[in-house]
């Protein structure tokens, strides 16, 4: 815009003799406006919404302006004092943090109602004239005619449209400081610039972490991060030393590629090695934290929540951070079964493995043991091997003993399992090859797909109103924990799915309450693909199983069991609604806790000891309602009973084929649903960035197709209303259905909720 101050002569006259004229319109118009107030009713609706939503300056005291009025300004123009602007233009010009005299932000807030009654007063109340119009406001105490022109000149400032007290505060405050660019650091800052701004999608192909790039580069004035004066800086060479070392943690450094500073003897150079340093370290944030692959491509039965940092909290992290090797290493589990397994990895990799003697083929050696009663004692098989034998699986008593016994077929039925062989505790030739494969490499291989894994699960396992306390089931291991205060309050065995399609889930979720004497809703899948076929064979086995069995008018078909003895859930169902639709529960079979390999089920997991599990629960979520075993088993009954937690607990099922024991052993299990082979695959494929995508595999789908019962069915009924709308889910774990049109019939269920009973 041109600056008419620089102009002089006659120009200068023309325009304050425009001004005057349009101060005396200016002036006419005013008068007439302060006949349309509330008190005038001849005032307009629009009128009046005009003059509050645009404050315009009280006249009413001030003689109209005249001619002369202007005269000391006009000659100052005339005289080429331009120098100088008026009140009115330094009151336009002032900025905006600048604070008036005698005003302080608190009293802007304070004063918000309060009318302005002096000359000076009227520069902190324009700050408050959002609280009330300027037309609602009583007129402010002018001076007289006589008053300077630079005096009268704040009069309009004060009826200048008006901001909220908090938003002028907001606006005084000062701007945030933002560091200087150093002088030797403009050109490369200058290229950053340009990069980001016309090649920013070639360093950072992932939308947030780009964005997150361009504000933090724009925030600091494209100052370089890792780079001052065109060498490289300690922080950059302590990112690239970790970043280089990324396979202590179970990735591989090759994705994290650095630049060489060295090199980089131009702007161009520096700005490219700027940006693709921030890429690296971007990448090992996410990975570490994240994991390298999405879950669901390994399999459907996979579902953890995504916990990706934020990329702009990385870079503020690292930008400030004191140890960059540090702060990077922080994005990595905290859990100290991860821990465990770094060290360990740290182990085999330290160490040079001396390959065990070769174990020589030879007869198949096998363990017989005798029976009760046996009038003749079978002595164990001797061989010239089992000295080396002994010695390969660890076996300190005897060693020198040639004798195949009992404790040598034990310890060779371990190997084989750990193996993924048959656990025959016979020595066969499959299992001398076994003993004779290198084991180094398989062993490094399966840590690292362990270590990944932990990267899927929370970085907070418990919960903290509730003493971080969290239940683990680890399926390979077919044993389920409860943690609570940072230590193993409880443990036991659990059955859970077979291979396959019946395959337990790994999952995240929370257990929101216990029921007692459980109603088993037969999942749909069991229904059409196992009990139909079934009474198409014989339409009483339902009646003799004691299940009901019910057919909509939809000709869908339900089957439940009532609560009792009998029922396959047991007596106790412990409830995490997830959509797998997968819980605990207690069983009738208990035989099958004595088998050493417990994968029976269609996905559900079996407690060994139910009542037990639930007490350890209750205390915990329930703390001195005195809930025990005993007395939950008081419960049994024929009416459904739950127990709901104030606060949910977490629940991790979890896949860990390698983990370290308490004793600092490591400890390897049968990979029975073929899930690290698949982990492997993945994280050796060339195709990097598109194994972070999510697999979309098909939802679970609760609904029911109509279906025709054979003739006979024993114990079958229809619906009355067609049931009450609500999916398999809904009746599984209680949540809440549409309204149906008239309420439903009460149901025999007993809701407990805090209060011990």
């Amino acid at each position: 815009m041109r600056d008419h101050r620089t102009d002089r002569g006659g120009y200068d006259r023309i325009i304050a003799a425009a001004v005057a004229a349009f101060v005396g319109v200016a002036a006419s118009n005013a008068s007439a406006q302060s006949a349309s107030t509330p008190s005038n009713p001849a005032a307009s609706a629009s009128e009046l919404a005009i003059d509050a939503a645009v404050p315009m300056p009280e006249p009413a005291n001030a003689p109209p302006p005249s001619p002369t009025d202007f005269k000391a300004q006009a000659m100052g123009l005339a005289n080429g004092d331009a120098s100088k602007p008026s009140a009115t233009t330094a009151a336009e010009t002032k900025p905006a943090d600048a604070k008036p005299t005698d005003t302080k932000p608190a009293e802007i807030v304070t004063t918000a109602t309060a009318p302005a009654t002096q000359a000076n007063e009227t520069k902190s109340d324009s700050a408050s004239a959002s609280a009330a119009p300027a037309a609602m406001q009583p007129p402010a105490t002018t001076a007289p005619a006589e008053t300077s022109p630079a005096a009268t000149a704040t009069a309009p400032a004060a009826a200048a449209p008006a901001q909220p007290a908090v938003d002028q505060a907001q606006d005084q405050s000062a701007p945030k400081a933002v560091a200087p660019v150093a002088a030797a650091d403009h050109p490369v800052a200058d290229k950053l610039q340009e990069l980001i701004a016309t090649k920013a999608q070639r360093f950072f192909d992932r939308k947030a972490e780009r964005a997150a790039a361009e504000a933090f580069y724009k925030e600091r004035n494209y100052a370089p991060l890792w780079s001052a004066s065109g060498v490289a800086t300690d922080k950059a060479k302590a990112a690239i030393a970790r970043l280089k070392a990324a396979e202590t943690d179970g990735l591989s450094p090759d994705d994290y590629p650095t630049p060489d500073f060295a090199a980089a003897t131009s702007p161009d150079a520096l700005a490219e090695a700027d940006l693709k340093l921030t890429e690296a370290v971007l990448d090992y944030a996410r990975h570490a934290q994240g994991g390298r692959l999405h879950p669901s491509r390994v399999s459907a039965d996979i579902a953890y929540p995504d916990h990706n940092p934020d990329p702009a909290e990385v870079l503020a992290n690292l930008a400030t951070a004191p140890d960059v090797a540090a702060t990077l290493d922080s994005y990595n589990p905290p859990h100290k079964g991860y821990k465990a397994l770094k060290a360990k990895l740290a182990e085999l990799r330290g160490t040079t493995e001396t390959a065990p003697a070769k174990m020589e083929e030879g007869a198949v050696l096998r363990f017989v043991k005798p029976k009760k009663n046996a009038k003749k004692t079978v002595e164990p098989m001797e061989d010239p091997r089992v000295p080396a034998l002994r010695a390969r699986l660890g076996i300190t008593e005897n060693p020198d003993d040639t004798k195949y016994d009992e404790t040598v077929a034990a310890a060779v039925r371990k190997f084989q399992a750990d193996s993924e062989l048959k656990a025959t505790g016979v020595l066969d030739a499959q299992t001398v090859r076994a003993m004779n494969a290198p084991k180094r490499g398989r062993t490094i291989d399966l840590i690292i797909a362990n270590m990944e894994r932990w990267r899927w699960l929370p970085r907070q396992l418990g919960e903290p109103k509730l003493g971080n306390a969290y239940v683990m089931l680890n399926i390979p291991e077919y044993t389920l924990r409860v943690m609570h205060n940072g230590a193993q309050a409880w443990t036991t065995r659990v059955v859970v799915g077979k291979p396959g399609k019946h395959a337990t889930p790994e999952l995240t979720e929370t257990m929101k309450y216990i029921t007692v004497n459980p109603t088993w809703n037969v999942p749909p899948s069991i229904v059409y693909n196992e009990y139909l076929p079934a009474l198409q064979q014989d339409p009483t086995v339902m009646e003799r199983m004691g299940m009901k069995v019910v057919q909509r008018r939809d000709g869908s078909v339900h089957i439940s069991q009532p609560p009792g003895a009998g029922n396959a859930l047991g007596r106790i169902r412990f409830n995490f609604p997830n959509k797998f639709l997968v819980y605990q529960h207690d069983t009738p079979d208990k035989h099958l806790f004595a088998h050493e390999t417990r994968a029976y089920s269609h996905g559900c997991m079996r407690v060994q000891y139910p009542d037990v599990y639930a007490e350890t629960l209750l205390n915990i979520t329930m703390p001195g309602q005195n809930y025990t075993a005993a007395r939950i088993r008081g419960m049994y009954g024929s009416s459904e009973v739950d127990l709901r937690f104030p606060t949910p607990l977490p629940v991790h099922l979890v896949y860990h084929t390698a983990y370290v024991d308490d004793a600092g052993h490591l400890q390897t299990r049968r990979d029975i649903y073929g899930r690290d082979a698949r982990l492997l695959q993945v994280l050796r494929g060339n195709d990097r960035q598109s194994m972070e995508v999510a697999v979309n595999h098909a939802q679970p789908n609760y609904s029911r197709p109509a279906a025709n019962l054979p003739r006979g069915v024993a114990g079958a009924s229809s619906a009355p209303s067609g049931g009450d709308g609500r999916n398999f889910f809904e009746m599984l774990f209680g949540m809440p259905a549409s309204q149906p049109a008239h309420p439903p019939r009460p149901q025999r269920r007993v809701q407990q909720r805090q209060a011990a009973r």
